[in-house]
């Protein structure tokens, strides 16, 4: 996907650790958000992000500016037994689903992580895939809104507690 404010691409392995530093950075920040020391292993599987993409379907997206800089990235996943979050959505049949999406704080407001989440809506209905499932928390309310305003529906099914954190899941049916 092209757009003013970058393209939309698969990340390569070699953009992959400075990936997982974006996201460990991006969620250390937001307000009410566990911090690393609450919850190491959340953070150690943030910033090697890209061993994600030894399971079969699995895929970093990236938004990248006309000057090679990474303003964002997530994480999509073509089938669910491999989503890695709590709660019954990895046993999901039919359904793809996105995690960890991160834009730079440099660049929010853009539309970058509206353009990373409708990439995720595009690869899903290429693979004529009936379902897109994704995760938030109250920490994340500005994802929460572009999530419904892209048609996410809030699925109380595939809630579940990260720690101490509560975890809401949303789905959209394609």
């Amino acid at each position: 996907m092209n757009s003013k404010n970058g393209i939309i691409r698969n990340a390569e392995e070699k953009e992959y650790t400075e990936i997982g530093e974006l996201m460990v950075w991006v969620f250390s920040q937001l307000e009410g958000f566990p911090k690393e020391s609450e919850q190491p292993a959340y953070y150690k599987m943030l910033a090697s992000v890209g061993e994600l993409t030894k399971k079969p379907g699995t895929e970093i997206l990236v938004a990248i500016s006309e000057e090679d800089r990474i303003l964002g990235a997530v994480v999509y996943f073509g089938d669910m037994q491999y989503y890695g979050s709590g709660g019954i959505a990895t046993q999901e049949k039919n359904a793809a689903g996105f995690r960890l999406l991160a834009v730079d704080p440099d660049f929010r407001g853009l539309g970058i992580g509206k353009m990373l989440t409708i990439d995720c809506i595009n690869k899903t209905k290429e693979k004529k895939i009936p379902q897109l499932i994704i995760h938030t928390t109250k920490a994340m309310q500005l994802a929460w809104k572009m999530y419904e305003k892209l048609g996410f529906v809030r699925s109380e099914d595939l809630d579940f507690m990260q720690g101490e954190l509560p975890v809401y899941g949303f789905r959209l049916k394609l």
